[in-house]
């Protein structure tokens, strides 16, 4: 077994399968199964649930789950090792990402030190060498304590124009303590990584870190149900150059990660349970680096279901719903390789993202190229689902 196969187990939450587990697998010779995640390993349940978005639409996704009938492939372990790309066993079910028909969004500078950050990118143009001089300044501009300033508060507002008038105003900070948050597509429905794949960094940036996220899972009534956790993998220095290359800074083959599984809401696991959780990172590299950190989302600046409500409302329609990425108050800034070069990915590295209540999302670093490339869309589910009968 690689290192990388061992480090995905376990990837459960601390209390097991006591919760309500939803998943997708890769069966082989048949397609994209949406699976229960159960003590006695993982159910094929695509006879009553076609898609995840499918279940995920039920009135009670939690309850549906569980009384969902279906035909075992495989222990959780088994099914897990399997995934790698470069080990896996063509003739064996591997997992997939929680997400299908799904917009995969995402949300930015939702914590304050993140917001900082956002700042420190712009005003070093992507320079990462400009980083730590800024990082002073900016922090002596505006402070590092934001955490109490509501966004769009009579406050928040009357900073803006103190900043404003001290010409240290920027778009981040717009979207940061402004009335409307940053929300944007992250990656296409289908294009997201699961627990186990190679996540991918563009090999033309050298500034780039992980985002550990809690990822929500909304119907398209904008109903809250679930959550899993995620990786917006991030290009800083691409960003940094300019706000309008957020696409190409966020949206690359295998850069957006999910999972391990969707966990509905039920007398187990509530809103609640995501507005207390601390999600924990850890990176560690091919050259014995080791980075560790955390993310609270007691800290958030904009509560989860006001971002959900600005995702989906009366003016935005998804109708197979979305996972909506929250944000991360996470930003590396570690030395790596020498003083005052910060934190950026090596080809190899170890990330995983994890939470009590969600489990552990793992993934290795790759260049995008070498990632699995993304090839089967939305159309090839269709026609996949069709000839087995499950539409």
């Amino acid at each position: 077994m690689t290192e990388f196969q061992s480090s995905l187990s376990p990837c459960l939450p601390d209390d097991g399968t006591a919760g309500a587990l939803a998943g997708r697998a890769w069966r082989p010779g048949i397609g994209p199964a949406v699976v229960a995640i159960r003590a006695e390993g993982v159910i094929d349940i695509s006879a009553r649930f076609a898609t995840l978005r499918d279940l995920c639409e039920a009135p009670d996704p939690a309850a549906a789950l569980r009384a969902a009938e279906g035909e075992p492939i495989g222990t959780i372990d088994a099914v897990l090792a399997n995934t790698p790309a470069d080990t896996r066993d063509a003739g064996k079910p591997w997992l997939l990402a929680p997400a299908d028909l799904h917009a995969i969004k995402a949300c930015g500078v939702t914590f304050p030190i993140s917001m900082l950050e956002r700042v420190i990118e712009e005003r070093a143009r992507g320079d990462l060498a400009a980083a730590a001089h800024l990082r002073g300044e900016v922090q002596r501009l505006i402070g590092d304590d934001l955490a109490r300033l509501k966004p769009g508060s009579p406050q928040a507002m009357a900073l803006k124009e103190a900043l404003i008038a001290q010409n240290a105003w920027s778009q981040y900070l717009e979207v940061g303590i402004g009335p409307d948050a940053e929300i944007f597509s992250k990656c296409q429905p289908m294009a997201a990584i699961g627990t186990g794949a190679d996540a991918g960094v563009y090999p033309g940036s050298s500034w780039n870190n992980p985002e550990p996220e809690v990822v929500l899972v909304v119907n398209s009534q904008g109903r809250i149900t679930g959550a899993t956790l995620g990786n917006d993998v991030n290009l800083r220095d691409v960003e940094g150059r300019s706000a309008l290359l957020l696409s190409k800074a966020k949206d690359n083959n295998a850069s957006a990660a999910v999972g391990p599984f969707l966990r509905f809401f039920d007398a187990t696991f509530t809103l609640d349970d995501i507005r207390s959780t601390v999600v924990t990172l850890t990176v560690e590299g091919p050259d014995e680096f080791r980075l560790e950190g955390s993310s609270s989302m007691a800290r958030i600046a904009r509560d989860p279901e006001d971002l959900a409500g600005q995702l989906l409302n009366a003016h935005h329609a998804y109708p197979d719903g979305a996972l909506l990425y929250l944000g991360t108050m996470f930003a590396p800034i570690a030395d790596r390789d020498a003083p005052g070069k910060g934190f950026t990915h090596k080809t190899g590295d170890i990330v995983t993202i994890a939470t009590p209540k969600l489990g552990r999302l793992v993934n290795r670093i790759r260049p995008t190229d070498q990632c699995e490339r993304w090839t089967f869309g939305t159309g090839a589910l269709m026609r996949n689902l069709a000839g087995r009968g499950l539409l």
